[in-house]
């Protein structure tokens, strides 16, 4: 599509969100980028509260401020958290994955970054399969 940015748009808006995330406790700074229907990048961060649970993953802050711009459909998801070469992925929580789903196709593409790029891959519907959403209620 002429109106898709190209995948390194997003891994920067991720890596910026990042650096701008509040987590004084975990020191695990988590930053999100997602592509809305309109062709607009939103992004956010992780956002820790010294009464936890109270905080929010980089995914929701992304989502609420595509919300809040008035896209409601999310065309592709950048996560970037972790160190250089970690062994262990940075992907979404439980949670983050069916906020996702609420907003996005079983095909969309949910790319997992750490700060030197992209680590791999995933649609929606291979993290997060057989999953509960808006098409379950239609009536």
């Amino acid at each position: 599509m002429a109106d898709t940015p190209d995948l390194s748009l997003l891994i920067e808006a991720a890596r910026a969100a990042r650096e701008n995330a509040h987590a004084p406790y975990s020191k695990f700074k988590v930053g999100a980028a997602i592509l809305g229907e309109s062709g607009r990048i939103f992004a956010g961060c992780n956002v820790e509260n010294a009464a936890y649970p109270q905080g929010q993953c980089a995914e929701t802050s992304a989502i609420g401020a595509m919300v809040t711009a008035g896209d409601r459909r999310i065309r592709m998801i950048v996560v970037m958290g972790g160190e250089p070469g970690a062994a262990e992925l940075c992907t979404p929580c439980g949670g983050c994955r069916q906020r996702i789903r609420e907003f996005a196709a079983p095909d969309t593409p949910i790319h997992v970054c750490d700060p030197a790029g992209l680590r791999r891959s995933f649609t929606l519907d291979a993290l997060l399969p057989q999953s509960f959403g808006p098409t379950n209620l239609a009536f």
